[in-house]
């Protein structure tokens, strides 16, 4: 008769007592997770700490070699080209050699090899925006040229023209063939030029240094492919080189070499004069019969 109804809160409070403690057991542990979570997350930060501090000591350890490397110093000679560049081409090439958006490119990595070609030739610095640069009487010196050339070598890297004799060993008739197979369809049979697509041409070839031609075949400049060592060894280059300049050198043993055009100028020749030529001999023999 005195048991409790299933409803009663008395029976809650007093008649079940486990399920009063389970729920004070409840409210404990809720106080507990807490600090636990509290100390998980400053484990987890002090973990991070540790790891940004490994990793920054890792690169000071090994930096500064890279760093010191980068700044090595600069050869005499490098030394007084980057003062040349800093007062003659940063305007174009920035200040260091990285390029100038709608004025010049980056010079990093072309070598001193397409350094000496443009401006040992006067063809940099560039008087004005033009389709091509055009060969002009040099504004800086050839041993300028070579100082700025270092300078960018020692910058970035990129083809270089070896020291010496550069004909040395060359083969005239082997040069004669690979000119023909590589640079006549530009340049002609004769090294005299000829014209190209977009106010372009390929320039004539007797102007041209021994340095300037393997230069120019190591760089590529302007419409120019590239002929690197992969595309002509050194001494494919040497042959094309004695070629070329000995078809610079030579006189024409037949007389007026008429610009060495080839057929064209020579049949105009024999049209103008030999025809015109018949033309009044057969006039004149008309006459005298």
């Amino acid at each position: 008769m005195n048991r409790s109804r299933p409803d009663d809160p008395s029976s809650d409070a007093a008649g079940t007592p486990g399920h009063g403690r389970g729920l004070g057991h409840g409210r404990s542990s809720g106080h507990s997770r807490g600090p636990n979570r509290l100390r998980r997350r400053l484990g987890a930060a002090a973990r991070l700490a540790a790891a940004l501090a490994l990793a920054g000591g890792l690169y000071a350890a090994f930096a500064p070699g890279a760093a010191a490397e980068d700044n090595a110093a600069l050869s005499r000679a490098a030394q007084d080209g980057k003062a040349l560049f800093d007062t003659s081409c940063t305007s174009c090439h920035g200040r260091n050699a990285q390029g100038v958006e709608g004025r010049g490119p980056s010079l990093v990595g072309v070598g001193s090899a397409a350094v000496e070609f443009q401006v040992s030739s006067g063809r940099m610095p560039l008087a004005r925006q033009q389709a091509q640069a055009e060969r002009k009487p040099p504004v800086l010196t050839y041993d300028q040229a070579r100082q700025i050339g270092q300078y960018i070598q020692e910058l970035g890297g990129g083809p270089q023209v070896p020291e010496g004799d550069l004909r040395e060993g060359g083969d005239i008739a082997r040069g004669g063939e690979l000119f023909r197979i590589n640079c006549a369809s530009c340049h002609a049979f004769s090294a005299g030029g000829g014209a190209l697509s977009s106010g372009k041409y390929a320039p004539s070839m007797a102007p041209a240094t021994d340095r300037q031609v393997w230069a120019a075949m190591l760089s590529g400049p302007q419409n120019m492919p590239v002929f690197g060592d992969n595309q002509l060894t050194p001494q494919q280059k040497r042959d094309v080189l004695v070629y070329v300049q000995t078809l610079a050198e030579e006189q024409d043993p037949g007389g007026w070499g008429l610009g060495r055009y080839g057929p064209v100028t020579e049949g105009l020749a024999i049209f103008l004069v030999g025809m015109v030529a018949m033309v009044f001999t057969a006039l004149w023999i008309a006459g005298k019969s």
